[in-house]
């Protein structure tokens, strides 16, 4: 780390800021029902792990979204590959918050997550960060990709998911 000003904020509190985003993108990779929590206790490993390294050329943000995109494509293709179980940190729970949904809304969010499953791994990687309301600049530098790729790619994303969803619904 450059400067240890900015994080002053323990551990803690910097998983209780972001546990939210992590577990969405958890959850969207998950191959399971229990598996979103497994995925969550290896991003928040992963981040205690390395969080001495984080040098602050990035926000801690961008940092922690590039963590939890890295730990989920590494262990989908681990599970696709082996079927290993994931390492269980049992110490750190996380319950997410069940916001009700209309059935007409769920039928709807079905269709996205479905739809969204069906991409391939860069694309979903995009357009899950463009769902967390990131600009197209942070995808770039969370993905590796430039603005204008990310652009391009963006609007072919939204056909793909356009078409596939007018398909379900």
């Amino acid at each position: 780390m450059k400067d240890k000003k900015p994080m002053t904020e323990t551990f803690e509190q910097l998983l209780e800021n972001n546990k939210e985003k992590i577990y969405r993108i958890c959850k969207i990779y998950a191959v399971s029902p229990l598996e979103p929590q497994d995925l969550f206790q290896e991003v928040i490993f992963a981040i205690w792990k390395s969080l001495s390294t984080f040098k602050g050329n990035s926000s801690i943000g961008t940092w922690i979204y590039r963590i939890t995109l890295n730990v989920c494509l590494r262990s989908k293709q681990k599970l696709e590959k082996t079927y290993k179980k994931t390492l269980q940190l049992e110490s750190i729970q996380f319950i997410p918050v069940e916001i009700p949904i209309e059935n007409n809304q769920q039928e709807k969010y079905n269709a996205l997550t479905s739809c969204i499953s069906k991409l391939n791994n860069e694309n979903k990687s995009i357009i899950i960060l463009y769902l967390e309301e990131l600009k197209y600049k942070e995808i770039a530098e969370i993905t590796g990709l430039t603005e204008n790729h990310i652009a391009v790619k963006m609007k072919r994303i939204k056909k793909i998911l356009l078409d596939c969803i007018t398909n379900k619904i």
